[in-house]
């Protein structure tokens, strides 16, 4: 790889985009976990509008109507493409909102200014390019009773930018009219706020791959460096779309591509906050592979950041992804001839790289680095021999069919720790295909994880705000109150995750709750539900709530107002006592009951180990 000078580094980016957009009266917000709060249709954050769907649905947002904020991502659909030049499992999206303020007519404009103005990027304004919504085809389901038309008015406004600087931005040559394919964003899941968007592109200079060559053309010549997503409609159920009862911009820039951008660069790994991460895996490598070597880096800080947000390597949802994460980054070692232990170290740079934006990056690095060894020393025992198996079933009679058998491929998951992707990945480079629906099968017939279900949630998804799921959300916090009354002050919120059939919540315990506290926990919950408590919010700065005693889960994630949620008397301290006046006090986003009397009799299923010192609680509403 080529070394370069970097220009600009990710810090002065985001620093320079936060700066533009609080001069335009918008207020920092820090990013959400990459875990999704109470949103069963996706295992993460997959984009920064994830965190924000109810103040996009019209609820108000504590810090105003105007944000700016930098959001971890993760999406797992591309990872078996990352080893090329710019794809990633992890990156950071820098976005700007008007939640029912401005539209188009500011948010335009001020795209245009961040990057040509020499205050800010300076790019130069004739290598730029941009799509607008061409319109509805007249098979298109009707938004409102009517079909959606070309985007005309961000067109005349592009045009308007563009003349500022004596270009004549003409439709086909400067500015080019495309499908929902490509200008259409949203929703992410089969129902929630949508809507047309513009995306502006940058030419890197290298020739067209054809005279037909335009954005959004897979050449590489035109880099999409920034979306304007125009949100004014709601998806429904029957596939129709109505009016939002407001209009919203959601914009997002992504801080990598950007950056390779900015620096003249066609390789993502050389910017700054992965080029040091390269750097180490080729200082404890004995082979040279730029694929290998960017798998490493990548699946190595994808990981890290996961597990910073309090997600341990395991068979199911989020930990799944860890533990392939970890263990492809592993195999991919191998291949560069790293005999010893060796992806805490490269965690280690990605520790450094990171917690510079993400506080809680340095505060669990002990905790993410002793996972790391753990599970690679796990893998490593069996790795040779589930190798020697795989060459094995290549060489066998059964590999003359170009298939591996779903239950030998299984047999390799079960017994020597391959995910089903490995063994996938692992046959085709041998030319070979893997029968997945018999690994299906016989992964079924074990019940060892359900990952059927989680298949469905790597593509993304918008929470499912039922009425049922919204009784689940308020049962949590009465939950987390009545565990503080039975195992004591120590408890906190370690994750949760709601469906419309039942509560799954993680908390911090080092034992397991013996039967008499489960009960006591459970006829504490009842208690309050049957009491009918009140529920309510206040909004208030963070040290406010603190002050109040209200409690929160992952406190870097707040800004500097958030909303408080009270289960009883509001002028209260919370104590979790069915006779207390309040019951629980907590900083959250909702959504929730307006008493608790609706909620229906819960009950606790199982109580069992989530991870070393985390337990796990299921339950029902019955």
């Amino acid at each position: 790889m080529q070394q370069f000078i970097i220009m600009i580094t990710a810090k002065e980016l985001r620093e320079k985009y936060f700066e533009f957009f609080k001069e335009k009266e918008h207020s920092l917000i820090p990013s959400a976990s990459l875990v999704p709060e109470n949103d069963p249709t996706v295992l993460f954050t997959t984009a920064g509008m994830h965190p924000l769907v109810p103040y996009l649905m019209g609820e108000k947002h504590p810090e105003g109507n105007r944000i700016v904020n930098v959001q971890k991502c993760i999406r797992t659909g591309d990872i078996n493409e990352v080893g090329d030049t710019t794809h990633l499992t992890f990156f950071e999206m820098l976005g700007n909102w008007s939640l029912g303020d401005y539209f188009k007519e500011k948010s335009i404009p001020w795209s245009w200014e961040f990057l040509t103005d020499k205050k800010w990027l300076g790019l130069d304004p004739d290598r730029l390019f941009v799509t607008v919504y061409e319109g509805d085809p007249p098979s298109a389901k009707a938004a409102g009773g009517k079909l959606i038309p070309r985007d005309d008015e961000s067109i005349a406004l592009w045009q308007e930018c563009f003349k500022q600087v004596d270009i004549d931005a003409q439709m086909d040559s400067r500015i080019f009219a495309l499908g929902r394919e490509d200008n259409w964003w949203g929703p992410a899941g089969k129902t929630g706020p949508c809507g047309p968007d513009t995306e502006i592109f940058y030419d890197v200079g290298i020739k067209a791959c054809s005279d037909g060559c335009k954005p959004g053309c897979s050449c590489g010549k035109f880099v999409e460096i920034w979306n304007n997503v125009f949100m004014e409609y709601n998806k429904k159920d029957d596939e129709t779309y109505e009016p939002l009862s407001q209009k919203n911009v959601d914009t997002g820039m992504g801080v990598e591509r950007t950056l390779m951008t900015l620096n003249d660069s066609g390789v993502i790994f050389e910017i700054e906050t992965l080029l040091s991460i390269i750097e180490k895996v080729r200082e404890i490598s004995s082979q040279s592979n730029d694929v290998s070597e960017r798998i490493v880096a990548d699946h190595v800080r994808a990981a890290t950041m996961i597990m910073s947000d309090g997600v341990a390597p395991s068979n199911i949802d989020q930990g799944y992804v860890v533990r392939k994460l970890i263990r492809r980054a592993v195999r991919h070692g191998k291949m560069l001839g790293i005999k010893d232990a060796f992806t805490y170290k490269v965690a280690e740079e990605a520790i450094k790289t990171m917690q510079g934006q993400y506080p809680e990056v340095k505060e669990n690095k002990d905790l993410v680095l002793n996972r790391f060894t753990q599970e690679e020393e796990k893998f490593r025992k069996t790795l040779e021999i589930g190798l020697k198996k795989f060459n094995n079933l290549v060489a066998s009679e059964q590999a003359k069919d170009q298939t591996i058998d779903g239950k030998d491929a299984f047999d390799l998951f079960q017994t020597y720790g391959f995910p089903l992707e490995m063994t996938q990945e692992l046959a085709q480079e041998s030319e070979l295909s893997v029968d997945e629906k018999g690994f299906y099968e016989e992964f079924n017939k074990h019940q060892d994880l359900s990952r059927t279900a989680t298949a469905g949630r790597f593509k993304g998804g918008l929470a499912d705000a039922s009425e049922t799921t919204t009784k689940y959300h308020t049962a949590n916090h009465l939950l987390l109150a009545s565990l503080k009354e039975v195992l004591g002050g120590h408890v906190s919120q370690k994750g949760s995750n709601i469906t419309a059939e039942r509560l799954r919540f993680d908390f911090n315990h080092p034992d397991k709750m013996t039967d008499e506290e489960i009960k006591k926990t459970e006829d504490l919950v009842n208690a309050a539900i049957k009491r009918d408590y009140p529920v309510s919010f206040e909004e208030m700065t963070l040290e406010e709530a603190k002050a109040r005693g209200a409690t929160g889960v992952f406190e870097s994630r707040y800004g500097e107002r958030v909303k408080v949620y009270t289960i009883g008397d509001p002028a209260n301290p919370p104590q979790a006592d069915p006779e207390s006046p309040a019951f629980s006090k907590e900083i959250c986003g909702g959504p929730h009951v307006e008493h608790t009397g609706v909620i229906g009799k819960f009950k606790i299923v199982k109580e069992q180990s989530a991870s070393a010192g985390v337990r796990r609680i299921r339950a029902v509403i019955e």
